[in-house]
């Protein structure tokens, strides 16, 4: 599979979204900061997020958010790449007008796909589509390249920036230790210890904050 500009996309699964512990499908693109490929971010994390079409104001506003968040995502040696169908010139445009209407400069590349090579090798178009808009599809991908988590959005409903900050944040600490977060973990909280396989481990005591802990629950501090 080839885009207009005959750079070469790898698809194994094509009109399929990958799915969590699939190897992200491979690419090459031109982006508003020069070419980049799904290679050149091996030993980082990434987030690789689509969105329907540059100026519109769904899109903006994650845009503006997402400029916003980056030095958050930097910090935890995570990086940002979008994408949409739209052209190069349109992405330049755009990103040009959001610094200069909001006061953001965009940091992050902005990948071109005019043949929806990449957004159909990543299933970011419906199967049924009627247009090449894509949906607002968000891939987190770990320095292995391996995809850890998906998110999709329908084009009138914006994402949750602060969401994927949290994401990232706790593949992370679960990489790190042999625990697994609550619902709404934010880093510093109290994480859920591996349950027991044994009954000897069950009836160990084990460290917990006091909030009505049992043997399946067990609370506990990285």
């Amino acid at each position: 599979m080839t885009s207009d500009n005959d750079v070469p996309v790898v698809a194994e699964r094509p009109g399929c979204p990958p799915l969590i512990g699939d190897t992200a499908p491979a690419f090459r693109a031109r982006t508003t900061m020069g070419e980049r490929s799904l290679d050149a971010y091996r030993g980082r994390w990434l987030v690789l997020f689509s969105h329907p079409a540059d100026f519109t104001p769904v899109c903006t506003s994650e845009f503006v958010a997402f400029a916003k968040a980056y030095e958050r995502f930097q910090g935890l040696d995570c990086d940002l790449l979008a994408l949409s169908v739209d052209s190069l010139s349109s992405h330049l445009a755009w990103k040009h007008s959001i610094e200069q209407r909001f006061g953001v400069r965009v940091p992050f590349p902005i990948i071109e796909d005019p043949a929806m090579g990449i957004a159909r090798a990543y299933g970011m178009l419906p199967a049924r589509a009627t247009s090449s808009a894509t949906v607002r599809t968000t891939f987190v991908i770990d320095p292995e390249g391996t995809v850890r988590a998906t998110l999709a959005y329908p084009m009138t409903v914006g994402r949750s920036v602060e969401e994927i900050v949290r994401l990232v944040s706790a593949l992370q600490a679960t990489d790190a230790s042999e625990v697994s977060t609550p619902e709404g973990w934010r880093p510093g909280e109290p994480v859920l210890a591996t349950p027991p396989l044994t009954f000897d481990e069950i009836a160990a005591p084990a460290q917990d904050t006091g909030q009505g802990a049992d043997w399946y629950y067990r609370l506990g501090r990285l």
